[in-house]
């Protein structure tokens, strides 16, 4: 049990790193993200959107009959959130509107909290099961720091805000997910990480399909669609990366 632990965390501080290094790199060359920052998102709508219905939502329905309940209150859940945001937070931020980079934060940071739980379950099962979920998992991380920073930039926080919220909600929340779950490990059977995944997947495809990819409408970027079908191709890899 001690080895599955240092091999988890050192496997989710891994993720938090590959994480760290997509908000360092959009953060260095932060014009060129700025200019871009649509194909970014096309991108990460087809990375999110195609990752929740090709793998977690069928995932999260074979481990629980009642997952699509929790599904629904994870998309439910977001959306009110989202209005709580946009009445009460974001109408003190005349500067932008925060919204688009806050929800997109929240849904992509209970994301990356529950991919620590899998880091946990995986690694105490064997060393062999836990190197391969983490290898396809570690794959979307990079494009996940680089969106949830831009997303805060396009709301109008300022570089420093920004960088700070994304590295708390998309980089730290993974090792701190295995930390958490980790002394409760044998009480997480397979219906409640059934649960996890649905509320996970229902924020996601929120998050995806409500606020990236109208952005994506709102714009009409010349080769947004290309570069939607890439996160598309992308998701599709770390699926078949996992099998």
């Amino acid at each position: 049990m001690e080895n599955s632990f240092w091999t988890a965390l050192g496997a989710s501080s891994l993720a938090a790193a590959v994480t760290t290094a997509g908000i360092y790199t959009i953060r260095r060359f932060e014009g060129w993200g700025r200019r871009n920052s649509i194909y970014f998102i096309c991108f990460a709508a087809g990375v999110l959107i195609s990752v929740s219905f090709l793998h977690i939502i069928p995932k999260s329905f074979e481990m629980n009959p009642n997952a699509p309940v929790f599904l629904l209150i994870g998309f439910l859940g977001m959306h009110l959130f989202n209005r709580f945001v946009t009445a009460f937070v974001c109408e003190k931020r005349p500067e932008g509107d925060c919204g688009i980079g806050l929800t997109p934060m929240l849904g992509i940071g209970i994301h990356s909290f529950i991919d620590g739980f899998i880091y946990s379950i995986t690694f105490t099962v064997s060393i062999f099961t836990g190197v391969l979920a983490a290898t396809g998992m570690v794959l979307h991380e990079f494009p996940e720091g680089i969106i949830t920073y831009l997303l805060l930039l396009r709301g109008g926080f300022r570089e420093r805000t920004g960088l700070l919220l994304a590295f708390f909600a998309a980089a730290l929340t993974t090792p701190l997910g295995m930390l958490v779950s980790y002394p409760f490990i044998s009480r997480i059977d397979k219906p409640l990480l059934g649960i996890l995944l649905s509320l996970s997947a229902g924020a996601l495809v929120y998050v995806g399909a409500t606020h990236l990819l109208p952005q994506a409408e709102k714009e009409h970027a010349r080769f947004s669609f290309i570069a939607l079908g890439a996160g598309i191709m992308v998701a599709v890899l770390i699926i078949l990366s996992k099998q």
